[in-house]
């Protein structure tokens, strides 16, 4: 048997050529298209495909089961210990690169990690030199998988700092930042339109956030504007219906030209707001 038959029998199993494509991939290394119809396949690639399909027919989210998954630029290693990276958080980095636009130093934290998709997306892609980026989660588990990641960016990996802390404890005592930045938990507990594959599988520390899903946004708020450079943004991923609620907290705590970022289907995404510059 070859790769290509296995992904052509997987692809009828599932009903999803794709899917079969990437677990082919995986389970057996192989992804040379033009020769594979050649290769023959081991006993030990097609058990490891074979528990591989077997998890995601159970409902486990294919990310988890390949173990890998891309954001921007990057192949991040994902597991239940973190959220899957999505597209709509790809919209989050793009507003940190527009409000440093033509910047000469960059300190950018990234809050509440998981994976490091924002921080590491941040470091990889921004000018080796003047940049530095914090990167921080209350769960250690979230930070090994963080600081796997960390070593898939190359050079830029020695301008990140990955620290164990909730929220804006790991910024005291450190200079203020020009941008820090989160995709925080957004759900409310008892929210009904939650996907039940993403309540049995992601982690519920990452998505939920008090009655009203505003618990942690509530403490990025308040606490984050003291620890920004004067002119220096904070940027929050956000549920589509909290934009009008998330910009109140932004302006309460004293930040300036508070705004909300679509997403591609229309949705509200992401609050970005200023400090004053004195």
């Amino acid at each position: 048997m070859t790769p290509r038959d296995l992904r052509r029998e997987i692809a009828e199993l599932l009903g999803d050529t794709t899917a079969a494509r990437w677990l082919v991939e995986t389970a057996t290394g192989i992804d040379d298209w033009g020769a594979d119809g050649d290769i023959e396949v081991t006993e030990r690639m097609v058990a490891h495909l074979d528990a591989m399909v077997a998890r995601h027919r159970a409902g486990e989210p294919l990310q988890y089961v390949l173990g890998r998954w891309g954001f921007r630029h990057l192949d991040l290693a994902v597991d239940r210990r973190v959220l899957i990276p999505r597209p709509e958080t790809e919209l989050v980095v793009a507003a940190v690169f527009d409000v440093l636009d033509g910047a000469d130093h960059r300190r950018v934290a990234d809050l509440g990690c998981g994976s490091g998709a924002i921080g590491l997306a941040v470091a990889s892609e921004l000018p080796l030199e003047g940049t530095s980026v914090l990167m921080s989660d209350v769960d250690a588990d979230a930070l090994s998988v963080a600081r796997a990641n960390l070593a898939g960016i190359g050079r830029a990996a020695r301008n990140v700092t990955v620290v164990l802390g909730d929220w804006c404890a790991p910024l005291r005592d450190l200079d203020p930042f020009d941008v820090i930045v989160s995709n925080p938990p957004y759900i409310a507990l008892d929210d009904p339109d939650v996907e039940p594959v993403v309540a049995q599988y992601e982690p519920a520390i990452a998505l939920f956030s008090g009655s009203d899903g505003l618990d942690a946004l509530r403490t990025l708020a308040r606490e984050a504007p003291g620890h920004l450079v004067p002119g220096g943004w904070l940027i929050v991923e956000i549920g589509t219906s909290q934009g009008a609620a998330v910009c109140e907290l932004f302006s309460a705590a004293g930040l300036v030209d508070v705004s909300v970022d679509i997403d591609h289907g229309g949705h509200d995404r992401v609050v970005r707001g200023r400090r004053p510059s004195e």
